[in-house]
């Protein structure tokens, strides 16, 4: 994180409970980091942003065109533009969610919600 210009030490660290996220090594690596790790509830991938982010660019995918690539680098060079044409903003815009997201995963006492 230093060799991007960021204190590390003022990072909360975010990661589902996947169970190669959870395993023994895993944890005791973020265990020595200088990040405060998150607790994250068990099965909740719709509290990550990124999980958001994928369901855009799929969106955007399927959208964006009228038929199906007919290779796999064109497949790749269409997740590529689509990817990088998602704007700061649209990130931003999943991040900031968080907070209404966490409050109504706390509200529905850890079942599903609208998100």
């Amino acid at each position: 994180m230093e060799s991007y210009g960021l204190d590390s030490s003022k990072m909360v660290f975010q990661q589902d409970n996947d169970p190669k996220h959870t395993s023994k090594v895993v944890k005791e690596w973020i265990d020595q980091q200088p990040f405060e790790a998150l607790e994250w509830p068990p099965r909740s991938p719709d509290l990550n942003p990124i999980e958001h982010m994928w369901a855009h660019l799929k969106r955007e995918l399927f959208h964006s065109y009228e038929a199906p690539p007919t290779s796999m680098h064109e497949l790749w060079e269409r997740i590529g533009q689509t990817w990088y044409a998602i704007s700061k903003e649209e990130c931003q815009k999943y991040i900031e969610s968080m907070p209404k997201r966490c409050a109504a995963v706390i509200k529905a006492k850890g079942r599903w919600t609208k998100y």
